[in-house]
């Protein structure tokens, strides 16, 4: 007999949201909860039945899931080709009306979407420290939920939230997002589109960094490139290379975000990061694996 989904075809996407937002990629977040739905068949019927929320039970399962991935993942990205990148998604990709109900777990999986740069530094937190953060400072999940979850006591999940938020606090001011950061990125845009590599180095931080996914399918930096020129000419001299891909302006959950596309074609998806008005990180993802949401989106 063919199992059905215990939840909403909705409520699975805010799942995958989650677990998105612990891993990093759509792909691993998918299997996460697919793991989910295999456990929750795994229950006898009798325990099933005692599930008095089958949301938030597998809010909970997932994240569990969640927490197991990321004890192997340290090592896959060791492996991976050049620098590691999240996957970039489009807007409203995982949102939803809000749950009417006054369950934690299903008011968690309607929270706003993150953007590459703080998945990228949630990267550095060690697998407890992610979980907690995500469950507590992204969806103000209950300590004793994510005690639970983590198998630690109230205390400790307080102590890995605050030592995750250091290490957020670590890489500097919080980044400014959505329409603060939207001239700049115009800016940055047609400068880009314009070969103006001049304008371009005005716009960037004197410590700027670029960083390039390519996952070894595609071209990309194998390492980061350092300094407002460096990056500047890095930026004009791919556009030039691709002609006649062009950045394109597009609106995502968690900001601005520019792509190279060609005929509504995306081959990468490119996130500033700006503070004090100046673009300390460039982050572009190439990678086409982490791309495939982008496929049938439209730009302007």
């Amino acid at each position: 007999m063919t199992q059905v989904w215990p939840v909403t075809g909705l409520d699975r996407d805010r799942l995958v949201g989650l677990a998105y937002r612990m891993l990093g990629t759509v792909a691993d977040a998918e299997d996460a909860v697919q793991e989910a739905f295999v456990r929750w068949y795994r229950l006898d019927e009798g325990a099933r039945a005692d599930v008095g929320n089958t949301v938030g039970w597998f809010a909970r399962t997932t994240s569990r899931v969640c927490l197991d991935v990321l004890k192997s993942a340290r090592r896959r990205h060791e492996l991976y080709t050049g620098p590691w990148l999240p996957e970039p998604v489009p807007g409203g990709r995982f949102q939803g009306p809000a749950p009417s109900g006054g369950d934690p777990a299903e008011r968690a999986l309607a929270a706003e979407s993150v953007g590459m740069a703080l998945l990228s530094v949630m990267e550095s937190m060690t697998p407890a420290e992610r979980v907690a953060f995500v469950l507590r400072d992204v969806f103000d999940y209950p300590v004793a939920d994510v005690a639970d979850i983590l198998d630690r006591s109230p205390g400790a999940v307080r102590q890995l939230a605050s030592s995750a938020r250091a290490r957020v606090a670590a890489h500097g001011p919080e980044p400014s997002a959505g329409e603060a950061s939207a001239p700049l990125t115009a800016a940055f845009r047609h400068a880009a589109n314009t070969g103006d590599v001049a304008t371009l180095v005005r716009l960037l931080h004197p410590g700027v960094t670029l960083r390039s996914d390519g996952g070894g399918i595609v071209r990309a930096a194998l390492n980061p490139v350092h300094g407002p020129d460096k990056v500047a000419r890095f930026v004009v001299g791919v556009l030039a290379r691709q002609s006649p891909v062009r950045l394109v302006s597009r609106t995502t959950d968690a900001g601005p975000v520019l792509t190279f596309e060609h005929d509504g074609s995306v081959s990468g998806v490119l996130e500033l990061v700006v503070r004090d008005g100046a673009v300390v990180d460039v982050l572009i993802q190439w990678n086409p694996h982490k791309l495939t949401l982008w496929r049938d989106s439209t730009g302007t």
